[in-house]
Protein backbone atom coordinates (compact mmCIF):
# COMPACT_ATOMS: atom_id res chain seq x y z
CA UNK A 1 0.00 0.00 0.00
CA UNK A 2 1.17 3.13 -0.93
CA UNK A 3 -0.57 6.94 0.22
CA UNK A 4 0.77 9.86 -1.85
CA UNK A 5 -0.24 12.88 -0.29
CA UNK A 6 -0.52 16.59 -1.70
CA UNK A 7 -2.11 19.87 -1.63
CA UNK A 8 -0.18 21.93 0.85
CA UNK A 9 1.04 25.17 0.46
CA UNK A 10 1.31 29.05 1.28
CA UNK A 11 -1.83 30.84 2.82
CA UNK A 12 -2.72 33.87 4.61
CA UNK A 13 -4.60 33.34 7.46
CA UNK A 14 -8.26 32.64 6.90
CA UNK A 15 -7.64 31.03 3.61
CA UNK A 16 -8.48 27.60 2.62
CA UNK A 17 -6.91 24.79 1.13
CA UNK A 18 -7.65 20.72 0.36
CA UNK A 19 -5.20 18.10 0.71
CA UNK A 20 -5.39 15.16 -0.88
CA UNK A 21 -4.74 11.56 -0.25
CA UNK A 22 -4.65 9.16 -2.70
CA UNK A 23 -3.82 5.18 -1.95
CA UNK A 24 -2.53 2.27 -4.28
CA UNK A 25 -2.94 -1.18 -3.49
CA UNK A 26 -6.08 -1.09 -1.70
CA UNK A 27 -9.33 0.52 -0.79
CA UNK A 28 -9.98 3.31 1.52
CA UNK A 29 -13.19 2.35 2.14
CA UNK A 30 -12.92 -0.49 4.12
CA UNK A 31 -10.41 1.13 6.40
CA UNK A 32 -9.58 4.24 7.98
CA UNK A 33 -7.72 7.22 7.55
CA UNK A 34 -6.31 9.44 9.43
CA UNK A 35 -5.06 13.08 8.99
CA UNK A 36 -1.95 14.11 11.60
CA UNK A 37 0.44 17.06 11.72
CA UNK A 38 3.63 18.29 13.11
CA UNK A 39 4.91 21.35 13.70
CA UNK A 40 8.53 21.85 14.13
CA UNK A 41 9.48 21.26 18.14
CA UNK A 42 6.35 19.52 18.96
CA UNK A 43 5.09 16.16 18.92
CA UNK A 44 3.04 14.98 15.95
CA UNK A 45 -0.75 15.73 16.26
CA UNK A 46 -4.58 13.86 15.33
CA UNK A 47 -6.48 16.33 13.32
CA UNK A 48 -9.25 13.61 11.96
CA UNK A 49 -10.20 10.72 10.18
CA UNK A 50 -12.62 8.73 8.72
CA UNK A 51 -13.27 5.39 8.74
CA UNK A 52 -15.57 2.34 7.09
CA UNK A 53 -18.86 3.69 6.78
CA UNK A 54 -17.98 7.26 6.66
CA UNK A 55 -17.87 8.17 10.04
CA UNK A 56 -15.54 11.18 10.74
CA UNK A 57 -13.69 12.10 13.69
CA UNK A 58 -11.95 15.98 14.40
CA UNK A 59 -9.70 17.47 16.81
CA UNK A 60 -10.96 19.72 18.87
CA UNK A 61 -8.84 22.47 17.78
CA UNK A 62 -10.23 21.86 13.86
CA UNK A 63 -13.69 20.82 14.19
CA UNK A 64 -16.07 23.25 12.03
CA UNK A 65 -13.25 24.12 10.24
CA UNK A 66 -12.02 21.15 8.94
CA UNK A 67 -14.03 18.64 6.80
CA UNK A 68 -12.89 15.23 6.16
CA UNK A 69 -14.23 13.80 2.75
CA UNK A 70 -13.52 10.13 0.72
CA UNK A 71 -14.22 9.78 -2.81
CA UNK A 72 -14.44 6.28 -3.52
CA UNK A 73 -14.23 6.40 -7.31
CA UNK A 74 -10.51 7.95 -6.77
CA UNK A 75 -10.11 6.01 -3.74
CA UNK A 76 -8.79 9.59 -2.38
CA UNK A 77 -9.94 11.12 1.21
CA UNK A 78 -9.27 14.75 1.17
CA UNK A 79 -9.19 17.22 4.38
CA UNK A 80 -10.82 20.49 3.47
CA UNK A 81 -9.31 23.07 5.63
CA UNK A 82 -11.37 26.35 6.12
CA UNK A 83 -10.60 29.44 7.99
CA UNK A 84 -6.95 28.50 8.50
CA UNK A 85 -4.71 30.12 11.37
CA UNK A 86 -1.53 30.27 12.02
CA UNK A 87 -1.14 27.97 14.15
CA UNK A 88 -2.65 25.36 11.34
CA UNK A 89 0.77 25.40 10.33
CA UNK A 90 2.84 22.45 10.09
CA UNK A 91 3.53 19.15 7.99
CA UNK A 92 0.21 17.63 7.53
CA UNK A 93 0.57 13.35 6.99
CA UNK A 94 -1.95 11.08 5.71
CA UNK A 95 -2.13 7.20 7.15
CA UNK A 96 -4.08 4.50 6.76
CA UNK A 97 -5.03 1.35 8.80
CA UNK A 98 -7.52 -1.70 7.89
CA UNK A 99 -7.10 -3.28 11.61
CA UNK A 100 -7.03 -0.02 13.77
CA UNK A 101 -9.83 -0.28 16.19
CA UNK A 102 -12.15 2.69 16.88
CA UNK A 103 -10.69 3.61 20.21
CA UNK A 104 -7.14 3.99 18.61
CA UNK A 105 -7.87 6.08 15.40
CA UNK A 106 -6.75 8.78 16.97
CA UNK A 107 -3.50 7.50 17.92
CA UNK A 108 -0.76 7.74 15.43
CA UNK A 109 0.97 4.14 16.42
CA UNK A 110 -1.71 2.55 15.10
CA UNK A 111 -1.48 3.09 11.76
CA UNK A 112 0.59 0.97 9.66
CA UNK A 113 0.66 2.86 6.36
CA UNK A 114 1.76 6.49 6.05
CA UNK A 115 2.50 9.41 3.42
CA UNK A 116 5.12 11.38 3.00
CA UNK A 117 3.97 14.61 4.04
CA UNK A 118 2.54 18.07 2.64
CA UNK A 119 3.86 21.18 4.49
CA UNK A 120 0.61 24.02 5.30
CA UNK A 121 2.13 27.55 5.84
CA UNK A 122 -0.43 29.99 7.32
CA UNK A 123 0.86 33.60 7.66
CA UNK A 124 -0.43 36.35 9.80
Amino acid sequence: VQLQASGGGSVQAGDSLRLSCAASGRRFSSGAVGWFRQAPGKEREFVGAIRRGGFTYYAESVKGRFTISRDSAKNTVYLQMNSLKPEDTAVYYCAADWQIILSQIRTAGQYHYWGQGTQVTVSS
